[in-house]
């Protein structure tokens, strides 16, 4: 389980494909404090630690998880969003995120305003993937709140500090990332038969 809240960014250093997987080897700060068997949220995606070395640490991405994510699209050199699991016990500064990501999206519209911005992102909606104005969403493992909510698309407001410590920096029209639907709102939906 996760909270949608990124720690810190990583370095894509080396991508290795063997059979379907896809090894991806990244550096970052947090790598002296992770273990082998740990689970950390790449752009929203669980990943399992399989390897450290140093300063860089490896996971193991499967070929299902190659088809519903965006981490096919990675190359070396890009930065990924990064978050360990949540401890128990602590706040929980987010939403409940289990880094399940359901779908891709694409930008469609960016929009600077008063010192944020605004970004839509639209997708192929199916079962269970709904969103609500006011409800929470996780785009690349980001958790935020959806301003405007339609059946195929939705907005996010973005504070200039998620803006700089996560990848929305580098997102342009046309940008491919992860979605995550809130766990809830995917219960609900199904239990409404949505």
């Amino acid at each position: 389980m996760f909270t949608g809240i990124i720690e810190t960014l990583g370095e894509i250093t080396k991508l290795e494909r063997e059979g379907g997987n896809l090894h991806l080897t990244i550096a970052s700060e947090i790598t002296p404090e992770l273990k082998i068997d740990q689970s950390v949220a790449h752009n929203g995606v669980c990943l399992t630690v399989v390897g450290i070395d140093k300063k860089e640490y490896t996971v193991t991405a499967v070929e299902e998880t190659l088809l519903k994510t965006n981490l096919d699209d990675l190359v070396h050199g890009d930065q990924v969003n990064l978050e360990r699991a949540m401890i128990l016990g602590t706040r929980l500064d987010g939403h409940i995120v289990q880094g399940h990501v359901d779908t891709t999206a694409v930008c469609s519209k960016i929009e600077q305003k008063d010192g944020s911005w605004y970004f839509t992102f639209t997708y192929t909606p199916a079962k269970g993937q709904v969103t609500i104005e006011k409800g929470s969403i996780t785009v690349d493992g980001v958790s935020l709140t959806v301003v405007d909510s339609e059946d195929d698309r939705f907005s996010v407001a973005i504070i200039p500090y998620t803006y700089d410590h996560t990848r929305f920096k580098h997102y342009r029209v046309g940008s491919r990332v992860n979605l995550e639907f809130d766990v809830i709102g995917k219960y609900v939906a199904r239990l409404l038969g949505k």
